[in-house]
This record gives C-alpha cells, sequence and structure tokens, in this order.
C-alpha cells in the first residue's frame, strides 16, 4: 500500500496525473529562501496573512497541478480551511539554480499566472545578487521589476521592503559575483 505524501522521505510535484521527484536544495538555495521567509514572516508576523517555505504545497487548479514553492504568502481566508496545500497566494517566491532556472521563469511561471491571487512572482538567483519581481499591474499585465546589488527589492503585494544585500546575507560567494 502507497504511503501518504506526508509520510515519504522525499517531496514531490504534481502536474496533470504525473508525480515528479524533486532534486534537494543546495545550501546557497535553503539560506537564500530562508531569508526571504524570515523577512516576510517578520513583517507580517500578528497579521492575516501567512507565510510558506518549500513544505507546503499550492495548488494550480487550472492545471490540475501542485507545486512546493520556495515561499510563499497567502492573506485569503480560504486557504485557512486548507491545512495540507493553499491555493490562493499573493506572493510566490522561487530560489532558481542553474538545473530550475529555465523552467522557473517559463512553464512554472506561466501556472503560476492562471493563479488569479497572484500579484506578485519573484526569483532569487543563486548565481549572483539578482531578484527579479514580476508584478501583475491593473491591466492584469506582468511587469518585470530587476533588482539587484545596491538595490532595494519591493515585495509590493505585502508592503515590504529589503536590501538585496539582506536577502544574500550569510550567502557563500555565488558564481560570477566577485565580492
Amino acid at each position: 500500500m502507497p504511503r501518504p505524501e506526508a509520510a515519504q522521505p522525499e517531496k514531490h510535484k504534481y502536474l496533470d496525473g504525473e508525480v515528479f521527484a524533486m532534486a534537494r536544495a543546495s545550501e546557497t538555495h535553503d539560506t537564500l529562501a530562508g531569508s526571504v521567509f524570515m523577512a516576510l514572516r517578520n513583517h507580517l508576523r500578528g497579521g492575516p496573512c501567512s507565510v510558506f517555505i518549500s513544505v507546503m504545497k499550492l495548488q494550480v487548479e487550472a492545471d490540475n497541478a501542485f507545486f512546493y514553492p520556495d515561499v510563499f504568502v497567502t492573506c485569503a481566508e480560504s486557504d485557512r480551511a486548507h491545512s495540507h496545500f493553499k491555493a490562493a497566494p499573493s506572493l510566490v517566491v522561487e530560489v532558481l539554480s542553474p538545473s530550475t532556472s529555465a523552467y522557473d521563469r517559463g512553464a512554472k511561471f506561466a501556472a503560476y499566472r492562471k493563479l488569479p491571487s497572484l500579484r506578485e512572482y519573484a526569483l532569487v538567483d543563486t548565481e549572483r545578487l539578482s531578484v527579479d519581481v514580476f508584478r501583475r499591474n491593473d491591466s492584469g499585465h506582468w511587469v518585470l521589476y530587476p533588482y539587484e546589488a545596491g538595490h532595494t527589492v519591493e515585495f509590493a503585494s505585502v508592503g515590504l521592503s529589503v536590501s538585496v544585500e539582506q536577502v544574500y546575507e550569510d550567502v557563500k560567494p555565488v558564481a560570477g559575483n566577485a565580492q
């Protein structure tokens, strides 16, 4: 008898009837996701929004899919009824790796764009000091806001500004970054 996902030693993503095992993350990946999570958690503490890091599933019903975003925020009352997955995020953050970058920027972003609640999608690069924030404007179009060293990243959907250097704090030197 198959074990329920909660009892599995590894995580899987579910895409339209197929299950795919997910690779383990690097130290750099985990540190970056943790930095973003902590900044969001500290900022949103005590309010109506919840922040989740990599172990909470996110359902994209329009694509019959479940993902494990690195970090996401939901402020939706409807998400409080679900303890094992959420479906109405306002912000999703993915930490890129060389093996997932194209997928995170392409097919995964295409799926996330089908979430009516999603206001921002952020991509944190592991190879250079760079955070790309895609923000849905009032006409429904996605606009890119790129941030690099010396800039302050604005997560407008949750009213948080954080320096790029704070996001990359405690990260060992990354490729192409001479610090």
